[in-house]
């Protein structure tokens, strides 16, 4: 083949440094339409982003080139420097050190927009916690509890 052809679909999820909610409602429209440019600019397709006050979801597709530790450090490095000069209020925000990263099939698609976009309604049955090591589980990732939530 002459050309090199990818769908890499990637939900990735994270939070606040230590869940503080600092994610204000006010504030979310700006990040989540400020991630996306993020992922736009280098060469991502955002087909959806949002959370609530102290965790994100996003769903990107990567292009060939970029890993997705790359991406997640683009996303979330830009968002913090941005955040932190346009609300003043928030000069102390951080995001957590790790993420979870989890494939999907483009079949999938619809279904996991509509999750990210229901977050609210979502997490009034559900914790971050709760929620979290249920991706873990699902996706059969081995993991150390005492290592998740610092």
């Amino acid at each position: 083949m002459s050309n090199s052809y990818t769908q890499i679909l990637i939900h990735y999820i994270f939070s606040t440094k230590q869940r503080e909610k600092l994610i204000y409602s006010e504030y979310e429209k700006r990040i989540w339409e400020f991630m996306g440019g993020i992922a736009k600019q280098n060469n991502m397709v955002p087909y959806s982003i949002g959370g609530i006050e102290d965790h994100v979801y996003l769903l990107v597709s990567l292009s060939k080139t970029l890993p997705v530790a790359k991406a997640i450090q683009l996303i979330k490095g830009g968002s913090s420097s941005w955040i932190h000069s346009t609300f003043p209020d928030l000069i102390n925000f951080a995001w957590q050190e790790g993420y979870g990263a989890f494939s999907i099939s483009y079949s999938n698609l619809g279904k996991v927009k509509h999750y990210i976009e229901n977050q609210r309604e979502h997490h009034r049955h559900r914790t971050f916690k709760e929620e979290y090591l249920k991706f873990l589980k699902k996706y059969n990732i081995p993991y150390d509890e005492r290592y998740i939530w610092d």
